[in-house]
C-alpha cells in the first residue's frame, strides 16, 4: 500500500498543495502548528472518510473556503488508483475512486489502509474502554467492508434508543417503538461483536510476540475481548450471538427504563489487557503501559499485512518525541518494510537511523 501523490486544496491550512512521497520512510518535519499533522490527517481521511481529530467535516475546511479537496494517487494490490474526497460546507460530501463517484463513505473500505500511531495512543492501556473500542473500529472499518456500515447503523440506533429512554416519561407512546429498536440494535451488535472477537484474538497473538521481544522476554502480554454480561463471543457467528444479546436486553429492560441509559449492546465492549497475568490498566507502570501500547499498535500493522498480504501505510504522528530512546529504536527497527510517514519537529533524530525522504513544512507549504 503506497501513497505516491497527495493533492490538498482548502483542507485545513493547505491551498493548492501537491506533494510526492517515496515508497519507504517519509519524514515530515517543521515547527509546531505548520501543518504536519494535517497531511497525515488527509491521508487517513481517505481510508474511511473519517478524521481522527474532528467529528465534524466542516472543521476540515479552511475558513476562507466553501469546500475542501483531498486527492491521492495510490498503489493498492499492485494497481494504481486514485481516491478523492470533496468536502462542502452547505451540502453532502462526495467520494470518488478512479474518478467514479461512490454512493457512500463505506465504499472506501479496503482501497487504502493505514495504521495511525499518535501520542493519544500511548494512553491506550490506562484510558477508558472507549479508546480501545475506537482502535478496533478504526482497524475493522478498513479491513471488513460490512463493518463500517454496521457500525454506522448501530450508532444511529443507539442514539434513537437512548432518546426514547430519556423522553418516554413525557411521551409514553415512544415505548411502543422500544421492542423494534431493541431487536435492530441487537442485530447490529451481534455483527460488531463477531468481528471484534476475531480481531481481539488475532491482536493478542501478534502483540504477545512483539511485546515479548520488546521486553527481552521478561513480560507476557495478553488481550481478552469482553462484551456485555458474561457472554463468551469467541468463535460464535452473529446468529448465535443474537439470542444471547436479546436475553441480556430483557434482563436489563427495567434498569434501562429507570436510568434512561442503554445498558446492553456493543457500546459496552472492551479489550482487557494483561501483563504477566495482571490487569495492565490497574497495575502496569507508565513504562510498561507505553511498551504495551507500542506492541499493540505494531501488532495492528501486522494484522493488516496478514489480511491483505501487503503492509498498510503507517502514520507516526509526533509519537517518537514522546518515547525514550529504547522505544524509539524498537519502532524504527520494525518499520523497514512498507510505506511510513513520520511527523516531527526535529528530523535530525530520525535521519541518522533511517534512509528516506524529508519534507519540511512551513505555514502550509513544502519548503
Amino acid at each position: 500500500m503506497i501513497v505516491n501523490e497527495l493533492y490538498l486544496d482548502g483542507f485545513r491550512n493547505y491551498f493548492d498543495l501537491k506533494a510526492e512521497f517515496g515508497d519507504g520512510v517519509n519524514v515530515i518535519s517543521g515547527r509546531n502548528a505548520q501543518g504536519k499533522t494535517n497531511i497525515v490527517e488527509a491521508i487517513y481521511y481517505l481510508t474511511t472518510g473519517r478524521s481522527f481529530r474532528s467529528t465534524s467535516d466542516k472543521e476540515l475546511i479552511n475558513f476562507e473556503c466553501d469546500g475542501a479537496n483531498v486527492r491521492a494517487s495510490i498503489v493498492s494490490n499492485e494497481r494504481e488508483q486514485t481516491l478523492e474526497a470533496r468536502i462542502f460546507r452547505e451540502r453532502r460530501r462526495e467520494f470518488y475512486a478512479n474518478d467514479s463517484k461512490l454512493k457512500k463513505a463505506a465504499e472506501l473500505a479496503g482501497r487504502l489502509t493505514a495504521v495511525l500511531f499518535c501520542p493519544d495512543d500511548l494512553t491506550l492501556i490506562k484510558d477508558g474502554a472507549s479508546v480501545r473500542r475506537k482502535m478496533m473500529d478504526n482497524c475493522l472499518s478498513q479491513l471488513r467492508p460490512g463493518y463500517l456500515a454496521a457500525l454506522t447503523d448501530f450508532n444511529k440506533l443507539y442514539e434513537n434508543k437512548t432518546r426514547i429512554l430519556k423522553d418516554y416519561h413525557e411521551k409514553p407512546a415512544l415505548l411502543e417503538l422500544l421492542d423494534d429498536f431493541d431487536l435492530r440494535l441487537a442485530e447490529q451488535s451481534a455483527r460488531l461483536i463477531y468481528y471484534r472477537a476475531a480481531y481481539a484474538e488475532g491482536l493478542s497473538k501478534r502483540a504477545a510476540v512483539i511485546h515479548n521481544e520488546f521486553s527481552d522476554g521478561t513480560e507476557e502480554l495478553s488481550i481478552k475481548y469482553k462484551t456485555v454480561g458474561r457472554m463468551d463471543a469467541s468463535g460464535k457467528k452473529p446468529t448465535e450471538l443474537l439470542p444471547e444479546l436479546l436475553q441480556h436486553q430483557r434482563e436489563h429492560r427495567t434498569a434501562e427504563l429507570r436510568s434512561g441509559l442503554c445498558l446492553s449492546g456493543a457500546h459496552k465492549d472492551d479489550l482487557e489487557i494483561y501483563i504477566n497475568e495482571a490487569p495492565a490498566r490497574k497495575y502496569a507502570s507508565q513504562g510498561q503501559a507505553r511498551t504495551a501500547s507500542v506492541s499493540i499498535k505494531l501488532a495492528e500493522r501486522d494484522i493488516h499485512f496478514d489480511d491483505k498480504n501487503e503492509y498498510p501505510v503507517l502514520l507516526l504522528d509526533d509519537v517518537l518525541s514522546e518515547l525514550d530512546a529504547k522505544r524509539q529504536s524498537f519502532i524504527l527497527g520494525r518499520i523497514m518494510t512498507g510505506q511510513v510517514f513520520i511527523t516531527c519537529c526535529d528530523d535530525t533524530m530520525i535521519s541518522g537511523e533511517l534512509k528516506g525522504s524529508i519534507l519540511r513544512i512551513e505555514n502550509g507549504r513544502i519548503v
